[in-house]
């Protein structure tokens, strides 16, 4: 009976200090894993607009002024012009000289950071700024930020064309490879709202796209019928445009799965080298 006991109480004892081991290794591989994510934030890089030559102050920018330059994210200067907002600092002048290869700052520039201008500072001669009804899935989940490239998506009900009388659903794309320039009321992302909303995902109600007067015209008329616009996030580096992309209908959908997947699996999949 004794050597029962003590048996148990081995097995026991032995249950417990694998526990208590257990813990103290994930708490350790926790601390570790916090420790990799710190030094791999404080190692990322992000690419800044630098000047490409000596530029004296009041000079008006162009392109060929600009150049890119990869900088530690952590080291950057909260008013650090990034890549993706080079476009919105050419036509504007230079407060001050600003030296080759060092980085832009918003307050080197006439009318300083975007936030501090209002949206409409913002808008390239010849464009305008519409505003869409387009939040949550319908907007990749609410992570799409300003600057971001996106295409627009349709979704609406028209008479049938083989059925008299009856009526469809049509998803067709609207627009592609366009602009955006605020969501919600943000207009432009500082490095600590952009980690933020990128993790989170930014609540909106509206997403304001850059278009031309004539695409301003057909986004506000397709905004009015009865359907439902949707975004498509795009690579900011990718400009590709798709022709003759047809109108989805429910006879199209199933017609055309089968070549759709196999074009999916020929083709994306092979590019990746999946």
């Amino acid at each position: 009976m004794n050597q029962k006991i003590v048996l148990l109480s081995s097995v026991a004892v032995a249950v417990v200090a694998f526990f208590l081991t257990f813990q103290y290794l994930r708490g350790k591989e926790r601390e570790v894993a916090e420790r990799i994510r710190q030094i791999s934030a404080a190692a990322a890089k992000i690419e800044v607009v630098v000047a490409a030559r000596d530029v004296p102050a009041g000079t008006t920018l162009k392109a060929a002024d600009l150049d890119l330059a990869e900088m530690l994210e952590a080291s950057a200067p909260d008013q650090v012009v990034r890549k993706n907002e080079g476009r919105m600092i050419l036509g504007k002048k230079t407060e001050f000289a600003l030296r080759k290869g060092r980085p832009i700052l918003w307050s080197e520039i006439e009318g300083g950071a975007p936030e501090a201008q209002g949206l409409a500072s913002t808008i390239r001669p010849g464009m305008r700024a519409v505003s869409l009804a387009i939040s949550g899935a319908a907007a990749v989940s609410g992570l799409i930020l300003p600057n971001d490239r996106v295409d627009v998506l349709g979704t609406f009900t028209f008479p049938d064309k083989t059925v008299p009388g009856a009526m469809e659903a049509v998803t067709l794309t609207v627009l592609q490879d366009v602009t955006v320039l605020a969501t919600g009321q943000q207009l432009a992302r500082d490095r600590t709202a952009r980690g933020a909303a990128a993790r989170s995902g930014s609540g909106y109600s509206t997403v304001t796209l850059e278009v031309t007067p004539r695409e301003a015209e057909l986004l506000v008329f397709a905004q009015q019928m009865q359907g439902r616009l949707t975004l498509s996030l795009r690579n900011p580096s990718d400009a590709s445009f798709e022709r003759d992309l047809p109108e989805v209908n429910f006879r199209v959908l199933t017609s055309e799965l089968p070549d759709l997947n196999l074009y999916r699996q020929r083709t994306i999949r092979e590019k990746k080298g999946l």
